[in-house]
């Protein structure tokens, strides 16, 4: 499976050149980004998919600081003395998980709204009494 997007493109997109252990990791991990975005849509616009693929992987590299907060932590408290963590992770997936957001759904053509459809919707004219 070829990857839609190049290493370059998620350094562009990340503002940091990578190391070469993440450089090897980013390749991998596009290629995977790949096989997710095909299963989602594989009709997607080119454009898009090298949009989806570089967030995805970017998420999944982290930002590159040594900070102790995980990746993926939308909140989180350390203490001192008691030595003492705790960390809430984001609904969107687990630390260093590829995975799709609700906005890249959207961009690659999913609409996740619930709707009805009256039969009798179209013999009415769309006027209900």
């Amino acid at each position: 499976m070829a990857a839609y997007a190049t290493v370059e493109d998620v350094e562009k997109r990340i503002l940091r050149e990578l190391s070469e252990t993440e450089e090897s990791v980013c390749s991998v991990l596009l290629d995977d980004a790949a096989v997710i975005i095909d299963a989602f849509n594989k009709n997607a616009g080119a454009d898009t998919k090298l949009t989806v693929s570089c967030r995805m992987v970017i998420r999944a590299l982290g930002d590159g600081s040594t900070n102790d907060i995980p990746l993926g932590a939308t909140q989180g408290s350390m203490s001192g003395l008691s030595y003492s963590q705790s960390w809430t992770m984001g609904g969107g997936g687990s630390a260093g998980e590829l995975y799709l957001s609700k906005i890249e759904k959207e961009l690659l053509g999913y609409s996740n709204k619930i709707g009805s459809y009256s039969p009798v919707q179209g013999v009415t004219g769309g006027c209900f009494i």
